[in-house]
């Protein structure tokens, strides 16, 4: 470590003495291992494409996350990690997409673009029928269509006439501080508030209610609320482009038919599951201390959630293996966490503080918190929380990275991610600092999150980042520090 000067009450003496402040030196024996091991004998690749392609879409509660889940708990066994294990905790019941198919089998056929709203029950049977638009129509018109409601397949909402055509500001165009949070939110509009749509067509009996999404050329966003009722009018989505051209055919009087069969199932075990690992400490002084990384392993149901947030469970994965592998003995413990609910509410990372960081003496066993969302494609430093003095430290232990393309720390934070409830408790806690390119505007939560828009080498250097950094927090003398009043 290096040593500061400071000075000392009205005596004026100067004296050395560590300060954890001070700009840490990375261990560049470790770091080496680490490079070595992450690019020679990577697992990455096999282990982003068995998550993504064998495991795919991992909606909270749901069957195949928790199938994911043990799936990284078994891989964390067999590196050998202390006590892989899932901790549970409430969420609600699960839900499965089973079969979606909407067609236009009139005035011709076509097989239609579509993703079903999560959670939406299921449409009785095959439904086969002209459309019926009211998306330009008052709620007192609406209301007054009951009979012909019942049944009915109802397109609910205008013609979609923005589109989201744009990710938020590159980070890695420039040196400094960037814009940070989700992008500018699109409207879809209809002449009625959606949520009195809603219950009007629930009331009349509809068959099925379709909206338009905002993305574009053929991509779909699906999201959708745990809350939903069995007695709602099962939701699908269109592909804006396609829902158009029904809204168009219907003012002109143009019948267009459809032939929709939606069928869904629900799953009564109401808990979900973050998953969890050690590589435990040996320094007695500070074993008992944690180094936390984390990311969410949940994802919308509408693809494989590569880039939302498959890149960074498997950062954290291969991370774990690579320290692993290399039989690393860590000061403090390292503990490898996946998360589950991020997408409805961070509720994974909620649950492990109130669980783990329920009072200030176990909140002061955490050294840091590291997280790993969102963006694709490499990592390049981290959003350091308007924390000067961690980012002083984190500025050094990013120098010996910058081959591998890692190049800024910025003070800025960023939020709607895992370790947001960390921040707001006062603990350090960072999230890394990705690309956005195609993200916003075209993978995230969308029919388009699959495993091509991330390259072998981006998964490389996530993992190789985030175990240098682990390393680096386990090892240091003295404590990241807080913010200052937290």
């Amino acid at each position: 470590m290096r040593r500061c000067l400071f000075t000392v009450g009205l005596v004026f003496a100067v004296a050395l003495v560590p300060d954890p402040v001070c700009s840490q030196v990375p261990d560049p024996a470790m770091t080496e291992r680490i490079k070595e091991e992450g690019l020679d004998r990577s697992q990455a690749l096999d282990l982003f494409h068995t998550l993504t392609d064998v495991y795919g879409a991992r909606l909270t509660g749901s069957p195949a996350y928790t199938a994911a889940a043990e799936w990284a708990r078994g891989r964390f066994e067999d590196w050998g990690l202390s006590d892989p294990r899932l901790e549970p905790f409430e969420f609600g019941r699960g839900w499965t997409l089973e079969k979606l198919s909407v067609e236009m089998v009139s005035p011709r056929y076509l097989p239609l673009i579509a993703t079903a709203d999560a959670w939406t029950p299921s449409v009785d049977g095959v439904v086969h029928g002209p459309v019926l638009y009211v998306g330009d129509r008052a709620a007192s018109e609406i209301g007054a269509m009951a009979d012909q409601l019942r049944g009915a397949i109802v397109l609910t909402h205008q013609s979609q006439t923005e589109f989201r055509d744009s990710d938020r500001p590159q980070p890695g165009l420039g040196d400094g501080p960037v814009r940070t949070g989700n992008p500018p939110r699109i409207p879809t509009n209809s002449a009625t508030p959606a949520q009195e749509i809603r219950a009007l067509l629930e009331e009349a009996g509809a068959a099925v209610a379709m909206r338009p999404t905002y993305y574009r050329d053929g991509t779909v966003g699906g999201t959708g609320s745990r809350n939903t009722t069995d007695e709602a009018v099962p939701s699908i989505v269109l592909a804006a482009e396609q829902y158009n051209m029904l809204v168009r055919l219907a003012q002109r009087g143009i019948t267009a038919e459809l032939r929709v069969e939606l069928r869904t199932a629900y799953d009564d075990d109401l808990q979900t599951y973050n998953v969890l690992a050690d590589l435990p400490g040996t320094d007695p002084q500070v074993a008992d201390e944690v180094v936390l990384i984390g990311a969410h392993l949940d994802s919308w149901h509408t693809a494989s959630g590569a880039t939302d947030n498959g890149d960074g469970s498997l950062a954290v994965m291969e991370a774990a293996r690579i320290l692993s592998a290399l039989d690393a003995r860590p000061r403090r413990t390292i503990r490898f966490a996946l998360w589950s609910g991020e997408e409805q509410g961070l509720l994974g990372a909620r649950a492990y503080i109130e669980g783990h960081l329920s009072d200030k003496a176990a909140q002061d066993k955490l050294q840091v918190y590291l997280n790993d969302d969102p963006g694709s494609g490499r990592s390049l430093g981290f959003y350091m929380e308007e924390n000067p003095r961690a980012k002083a430290i984190f500025d050094a232990w990013l120098e010996p990275l910058r081959d591998l393309d890692v190049t800024m720390n910025v003070e800025a934070g960023i939020g709607s991610t895992d370790h947001v409830p960390f921040v707001r408790m006062g603990l350090p806690a960072f999230n890394i600092i990705k690309d956005f390119e195609a993200y916003d505007e075209r993978t995230r939560h969308t029919n388009a999150d699959y495993p091509e828009r991330m390259t072998e080498e981006e998964l490389i250097q996530q993992a190789i980042f985030l175990a240098h950094f682990a390393w680096q927090a386990a090892q240091m003398d003295g404590r990241i520090p807080r913010v200052p009043g937290s």
